[in-house]
């Protein structure tokens, strides 16, 4: 027969299954991530605070004034001044010293905001550039280009440890969700906007990173594998993907954004310049006009639109004279 107290125990057997998950949002190896696991931490703890007693008050109170429990019996009883300021004053606290850490942390945090250490314990030095990687979020697959190196991976990124590493970020299509749990915390790529992220690793390893956000059929399979290596393995992953004969160009891009799902590495020994740019401005095909273009387009017509309506009539008289007699001379030539 089993025993009383293993058989009230039953219950909370399922939370043996536990023990095997990986917790690495909790225990990261980038920095970033490791303060906002910390920051978990504390705001979980300071809620306990109020959590747990008034939890424990609940039974308290259910056993103290039970049926025929003798308990004192107060009818009248309306107010207590102490009873009062515990109420209202520790949540009020507590409130208080969580707005303060996250106003800070939300500060701290940013990710648009540059490094200013590598660790708790270790600050970056001032000749430290920060390796710039660019991303773009595809249906359903990840492109990483490196501007720098001049290299590019699909579903594969290698960044060298305890170095700063800049993510600029867009999408092609969908929004999506850029996600490497042991590195930082989650930012969205959006198509014809960058999104940045400041981030370090501490730790070499085999790492995954996976978007977050729903977007479509191939979803579930839009992950892709990151490792942390050394700066000097690192400098030779370079090396070996630049003597990859394979060149990312525009042509080669817009096959690579038709839609596919469970994409396998690829490894670019060239890539385009300013091919992000274009990407992000979305005039990757030949004679699309580029957002910032027809944006800057747009804002000229729309100053020059202001200043006319600021001339005096018989200036815009003149200014439309001036305008037909350039215009007649064209259309002269057109006939």
């Amino acid at each position: 027969m089993i025993p009383k107290i293993v058989r009230r125990g039953l219950p909370l057997l399922p939370l043996a299954a536990l023990a095997g998950c990986n917790t690495v949002v909790m225990n990261p190896t980038g920095d970033i991530a490791k303060q906002q696991a910390d920051l978990i931490t504390i705001s979980v703890a300071l809620m306990l605070l109020i959590i747990v007693p008034v939890m424990l008050l609940v039974v308290l109170f259910a056993w103290r004034y039970r049926k025929n429990a003798n308990a004192k019996y107060e009818p009248d009883w309306d107010h207590s001044t102490k009873l009062e300021l515990i109420i209202w004053g520790a949540p009020l606290l507590i409130i208080i010293v969580l707005g303060l850490i996250t106003w800070v942390s939300t500060h701290k945090l940013d990710p648009y905001r540059p490094l200013d250490r590598l660790d708790a314990n270790r600050p970056i030095p001032a000749s430290t550039k920060p390796l710039e990687v660019q991303v773009v979020a595809l249906d359903w697959k990840w492109l990483f280009i490196y501007p720098e190196q001049g290299v590019a991976s699909v579903n594969q990124l290698v960044t060298p440890i305890d170095t700063p590493i800049r993510f600029k970020m867009t999408s092609s299509t969908v929004m999506n969700t850029f996600y490497i749990p042991t590195l930082a915390g989650m930012i969205y790529t959006m198509p014809g906007m960058q999104t940045e992220l400041n981030a370090v690793l501490n730790k070499a390893g085999d790492y995954h990173g996976l978007s977050a956000n729903f977007s479509g059929d191939g979803f579930s399979h839009m992950k892709f594998a990151y490792k942390g290596v050394s700066t000097d393995e690192f400098n030779a992953w370079v090396e070996k993907m630049k003597a990859e004969p394979a060149v990312l160009d525009r042509a080669d891009y817009l096959t690579l954004e038709k839609p596919t799902a469970r994409e396998p590495v690829r490894h670019y020994g060239q890539v385009e310049p300013a091919l992000f740019n274009r990407v992000l401005n979305r005039c990757v095909a030949e004679g699309t006009m580029c957002m910032n273009q027809q944006m800057h387009e747009d804002m000229k017509r729309n100053q020059m639109a202001a200043s006319i309506r600021q001339l005096p009539k018989d200036g815009k008289s003149q200014l439309a004279e001036a305008l037909e007699m350039c215009v007649a001379p064209i259309n002269t030539l057109m006939k």
